[in-house]
């Protein structure tokens, strides 16, 4: 049985009942997170060093988790936003490490100088944390041609997000419209996105009773995510 159950992100397509957000999705599969940021609110989550970083994986990996997700950056209010240079010192070597895995690796990061070490140190996965919203960043993903976690962003970036009103998923399903479209124009594959309805993001002081009202109504409707036809990533805390 599964027992670390937070910070994992649920990589989910079609046909299977999940009763508890009354939703039909497909296979689930299951990516761990490895925060090597200091400052990340999920302190379990953390690891500084190349040891600590192969343990946690090897842990999630024992556990049921077919892959693992490493980011360097924290996203939240609390967390200092760091130049190009320490955000890749926390990430190199344990990503090559990690890369000696042969697992399902996503990097975590909104800047583009990151996304592309990281994909030549061995990551196959982009998680996209700027929504794909810099051009640069989409034209890597157009050139790579790697699977690419879309995350809905109500902003630039993880860390400068504006409030949802009204129906968050009449939101979601418009920017995802919007961004598929833009995105088939600068020529990236369809078929290489994983959609991310962006619940694990969230605006700053944003009162934890509302943060959790907003996921719950985006996770008992995400058959209508399904419009796309595409995997869907839900992060759960």
């Amino acid at each position: 049985m599964l027992q670390i159950t937070r910070n994992l992100l649920l990589f989910v397509g079609f046909a299977v009942d999940l009763s508890c957000c009354g939703s039909t999705v497909g296979e689930v599969k299951l990516h761990g997170v490895i925060n090597a940021s200091h400052d990340s609110l999920a302190d379990f989550s953390i690891a500084t060093t190349v040891g600590e970083t192969i343990a946690r994986a090897k842990d999630l990996l024992q556990q049921g988790c077919i892959g693992i997700d490493i980011g360097a950056a924290g996203s939240t209010q609390y967390a200092d936003r760091v130049s190009t240079e320490e955000e890749w010192q926390r990430l190199d070597g344990k990503l090559q490490a990690l890369a000696e895995l042969e697992i399902e690796l996503s990097i975590d990061t909104w800047n583009p100088e990151i996304m592309e070490r990281a994909l030549d140190a061995g990551a196959n996965f982009m998680n996209a944390s700027d929504g794909l919203q810099d051009p640069a960043m989409v034209e890597i993903a157009a050139d790579r041609g790697v699977p690419v976690i879309l995350p809905f962003l109500n902003g630039d970036d993880p860390k400068s997000l504006e409030f949802v009103t009204g129906d968050p998923l009449a939101t979601i399903l418009l920017w995802f419209e919007n961004a598929l479209e833009r995105l088939d124009q600068a020529g990236v594959n369809k078929e290489q996105l994983i959609l991310d309805p962006g619940t694990g993001f969230g605006p700053a002081d944003w009162a934890w009773e509302d943060r959790f009202r907003f996921q719950e109504k985006i996770y008992r409707n995400l058959e209508r995510l399904r419009v796309f036809e595409l995997p869907i990533y839900i992060a759960l805390p």
